[in-house]
């Protein structure tokens, strides 16, 4: 099985730095180390073990051999495939399709991002398990993030809890809005009497959720959406608070008369990319069952 590895050529102005220093530079803790050293994960230089004290010389090859990553015995892996919008060594960008769970659950223990990832793993003889970075609701599609293995995904997550990772969705909202743009900022916590179901109330977390118009016509409302905060079905409890519910989201609101999901995509996704060091960005359109009701609008 093929391991998560990362290799630098040292450069004369990291001549003389620790290997422990430089690595810290790069975002690997001395937990991390530590995990490298005794989960059978390896650190050379020009090929040969080094120790984390090794100074590291001009020219130098620095490879980490990160561990093999153990996987949860209740996880199953399944051939299901998968819409790959992007990937790499380190990450993962996916256009998930509508009905598809991001993890299992009780309700639909299979058929999920996750057992899809598995599968599609152990096809590239790759020593991971899943680490989702940005989930989307089972009838949500869209773009997701996700990294292949632990250091990148602590790394992403450190990114998403600082919202540094953007992402934008288009929905379908029944009635036409009179605001062309605006800001919802209405905190959301979890309904008293359901276990699913969230609801605007003063004692929950803040939720700030930035809309723009597209079109509006024939009692709907194409609408552009950005989140600032990542709350539980954010999306679409304000658009129901403010009286305008998704149209296919029966569970707050919405009907499923011309669509039988929650007309919600996830259409950009930008990130800063750890291992590349730069910011990358991705983009899709709407699937056709929403393009559908925006054409017969």
């Amino acid at each position: 099985m093929n391991r998560f590895t990362l290799k630098w050529d040292i450069e004369s102005a990291e001549e003389g730095t620790l290997v422990r220093e430089f690595l810290k530079t790069k975002g690997i803790s001395k937990a991390a180390l530590t995990d490298i050293k005794f989960r059978g994960g390896a650190i050379e230089v020009n090929n040969q073990h080094a120790s984390v004290r090794h100074q590291l010389q001009a020219g130098e090859e620095l490879r980490v051999f990160f561990p093999v990553e153990e996987r949860s015995e209740g996880m199953i892996k399944e051939d299901i495939p998968l819409s790959i919008v992007y990937e790499d060594d380190a990450v993962l960008v996916i256009n998930k399709e509508a009905n598809m769970s991001t993890i299992p659950s009780r309700e639909h223990p299979a058929g999920s991002v996750a057992n899809a990832l598995l599968s599609y793993y152990d096809k590239q003889h790759l020593a991971s398990t899943v680490h989702i970075v940005t989930r989307l609701d089972r009838d949500t599609s869209g773009l997701m993030l996700i990294a292949k293995n632990r250091f990148v995904h602590h790394l992403l997550s450190k990114q998403h809890q600082q919202k540094a990772v953007k992402r934008t969705y288009e929905a379908i909202v029944h009635g036409e809005m009179i605001e062309r743009e605006g800001t919802i900022d209405a905190p959301i916590g979890r309904k008293s009497d359901s276990i699913i179901e969230r609801t605007v109330c003063e004692n929950g977390q803040r939720a700030v959720t930035h809309f723009r118009m597209m079109d509006s016509a024939n009692h709907k409302t194409h609408v552009s959406l950005e989140l600032e905060t990542g709350r539980t079905h954010q999306i679409r409890v304000h658009m129901a608070h403010i009286g305008h519910p998704l149209l296919g989201d029966d569970l707050y609101g919405g009907r499923r008369d011309v669509i039988k999901r929650q007309a919600l995509h996830s259409t950009s996704l930008t990130f800063y990319h750890p291992i590349l060091e730069k910011e990358m960005s991705f983009t899709t359109t709407i699937p056709s069952d929403m393009e559908e009701v925006l054409r017969h609008t």
